[in-house]
């Protein structure tokens, strides 16, 4: 099976492979009640999922009301519905506002510069009464991988306009002794806090380090951090969670898969089938048994002008069962233009996987996409035989490696 340290190795030897590293991020909803579990100051919101919904809630707050969609991609309030080319952020003074402004973000897709071109679907949306803002901040933990320590990035420009600021102060520390008294003394003297708003602060600053630790954060943003006339409010906030937490954040990782992002869902499925899935950047999709081998594809496919969507390695569950899952998965994937199923037969004999390649595909009702079969190994010429004879369409079987990478790389739309 395919392992994170031997993919880290090849990644060393070979640059040009770019993986998706899988952390897991929460929507802001989520986000908040975190905070709040931690004492941080958040505002009470809502989530709904109706226009109805979200009159009522803004009936009840009987104020000017924020409304903002639910996806895991920055840049909202600058992005553009396909409905109405509104913002994904926004602020009604009404009930009626609130239905009509949900109504034209409810099931429509939100595009920002972190989404893809067509942007993301909108299926909830949290609304909160809104504040009346005098200073925003940005402040955000996360590790710095080159001096293996955590950091305290702030600054006294928040919001979309820290993308932009040269004002970012950034303050290594330890998890054991948190933030010292001279971080913060320097960040008062900086940021021009008053001593009252430097005890708010602190005690933020304190149970930031506390709920990072607790929960095996890699990343706790809050942006913006605003001033009001009440006290300092987190308006947003961003988390990443390091997969290998998974056992010990159980609660939080359900989080993540109930929201149902695509990647977490592919990942979860494979894991429960025993099977290993790596997501990357290309569209031909890849089915392998085994690291080294799945190693050798995605070279010899970037070599012959073609890009990987991912590494897929069933291992010893090449079994009807397993491909069929397999193919679900890449079948789900609106990335995936094509498939190089290129698999090794040793002690399952190759006619056997071909057997289970074709029950596989009739279950799902065959192929939407090229699909390249290689076979090597016990039985390969009777296994690629059987393949070549099942009249499944779009579907081409080749014996040779090299072949194989440029027969699925032909066949697959060039990737942009």
């Amino acid at each position: 099976m395919i392992t994170w340290r031997s993919l880290a190795r090849t990644f060393q030897k070979h640059g040009s492979l770019k993986i998706q590293v899988r952390r897991l991020s929460l929507l802001e909803h989520h986000s908040h009640q975190l905070l709040k579990d931690f004492n941080l100051p958040v505002p009470k919101g809502y989530l709904v999922t109706t226009p109805e919904e979200a009159e009522d809630v803004v009936f009840n707050i009987n104020a000017p009301s924020v409304i903002k969609a639910q996806i895991l991609a920055g840049g909202r309030g600058k992005g553009t519905f396909d409905s109405d080319q509104k913002g994904g952020v926004r602020i009604v003074n009404s009930p009626r506002e609130a239905y009509q402004a949900a109504l034209n973000m409810l099931n429509h897709n939100l595009t920002t510069l972190q989404t893809p071109p067509a942007g993301l679907p909108v299926h909830k949306l949290y609304i909160y009464k809104a504040v009346t803002i005098s200073h925003e901040y940005y402040i955000a933990i996360t590790f710095d991988r080159q001096r293996n320590s955590p950091i305290l990035l702030i600054s006294d420009t928040g919001g979309v306009n820290i993308e932009s600021s040269d004002n970012l102060h950034k303050l290594f520390f330890h998890l054991e002794t948190g933030i010292t008294p001279e971080i913060d003394a320097y960040i008062q003297a900086e940021l021009g806090f008053s001593d009252s708003e430097m005890e708010d602060i602190k005690a933020m600053l304190c149970d930031m380090v506390r709920l990072f630790k607790e929960k095996d954060a890699t990343l706790l943003e809050l942006n913006p951090l605003v001033r009001t006339g009440e006290g300092f409010v987190c308006l947003d906030a961003k988390f990443e969670f390091d997969n290998s937490a998974r056992f010990r954040q159980a609660d939080i990782f359900e989080q993540g898969v109930e929201e149902g992002t695509k990647q977490e869902e592919d990942v979860k499925r494979a894991e429960e089938l025993g099977l290993s899935y790596v997501r990357l950047e290309g569209n031909i999709g890849n089915i392998v048994n085994g690291a080294g081998l799945a190693m050798a594809t995605n070279d010899l496919i970037t070599l012959v002008g073609g890009r990987c969507a991912n590494f897929l390695d069933v291992g010893g569950g090449a079994t009807k069962e397993g491909l069929k899952k397999a193919f679900e998965i890449l079948g789900g994937d609106e990335r995936v233009k094509g498939v190089l199923i290129n698999i090794y037969g040793g002690i399952v004999r190759c006619d056997m996987i071909a057997e289970s390649i074709v029950a596989a595909a009739k279950e799902i009702g065959g192929f939407k996409v090229p699909v390249v079969v290689r076979l090597q190994g016990t039985n390969s010429e009777k296994g690629l035989k059987l393949i070549k004879q099942s009249g499944l369409e779009n579907l081409v079987v080749e014996a040779d490696f090299e072949k194989a990478a440029r027969m699925i790389v032909e066949r697959t739309p060039k990737f942009e």
